[in-house]
């Protein structure tokens, strides 16, 4: 099962409903996502429906046309959810499907044949414009000059710019997004949400960790919810 749409109003009316959310904590919301994310599948050579996901939000593998796509349609989903919140506006905001391509080439350049083969293999119109990709700190588009300002914390841009690839297969999963040093403030003992209440239960992870390498899981997980839950894991080698 693929979430399909995971719109960033969808996100923060989850969010909100139980956290008197307050933004700007971009930080919680999206490690809520990736959460939920790790509890979708997609049955192997199973064919799709190619039209799916508000515009905004759609990966480049569905405007190619792409029947058989992965979870990974929504780890760009959420990609384009974080940039949102950290912009206070869509980043690619097309006004159609190709407009939809065009916004998204001018952040990521133009497709490599390669790229737009893992996309889509039966793709075969190659004839694009060559833009070349921005450094994301610099990146310019129709609506903003910079992208992300000069202020925004390198972490987040790092994120984005591991979820907001290409190839679906270079792409990190949600369970690697949730590791990101983005979100190491969620896993402080002392975190709380912006009104003063203690977190929601972030790290309840049970069957999504297995065939986890022992590192992840000791990059995701902190030590203090480990010693509270009784939980043991290996330590990574050489610490």
């Amino acid at each position: 099962m693929l979430h399909h749409d995971p719109l960033s109003s969808g996100l923060f009316s989850a969010v909100c409903s139980f956290t008197s959310f307050s933004f700007p904590f971009s930080g919680y919301s999206c490690f809520y996502s990736f959460h939920q994310d790790l509890y979708c599948d997609q049955v192997k050579g199973e064919a799709n429906i190619s039209y799916i996901c508000s515009r905004y939000y759609r990966a480049p593998e569905l405007i190619f046309g792409a029947t058989e796509y992965t979870t990974s349609i929504d780890i760009w989903s959420a990609g384009c959810v974080l940039a949102e919140l950290l912009l206070g506006q869509p980043l690619f905001p097309g006004e159609s499907a190709v407009d939809q391509l065009v916004e998204i080439i001018k952040v990521l350049g133009t497709p490599t044949r390669e790229e737009i083969r893992c996309m889509n293999p039966n793709y075969t119109d190659f004839r694009f414009p060559q833009i070349k990709a921005h450094p994301w700190h610099k990146v310019c588009n129709f609506h903003i000059y910079y992208v992300f300002h000069k202020r925004m914390p390198p972490e987040a841009i790092d994120l984005a710019s591991r979820l907001l690839q290409y190839s679906p297969s270079l792409r990190c999963t949600a369970l690697e997004a949730c590791t990101h040093s983005f979100f190491d403030e969620l896993r402080e003992p002392n975190a709380r949400l912006p009104n003063g209440r203690p977190l929601p239960p972030l790290f309840n992870f049970k069957q999504e960790l297995t065939g986890a390498s022992p590192e992840l899981i000791n990059r995701l997980i902190p030590e203090h919810v480990r010693r509270q839950s009784g939980l043991s894991f290996p330590h990574p080698a050489g610490t």
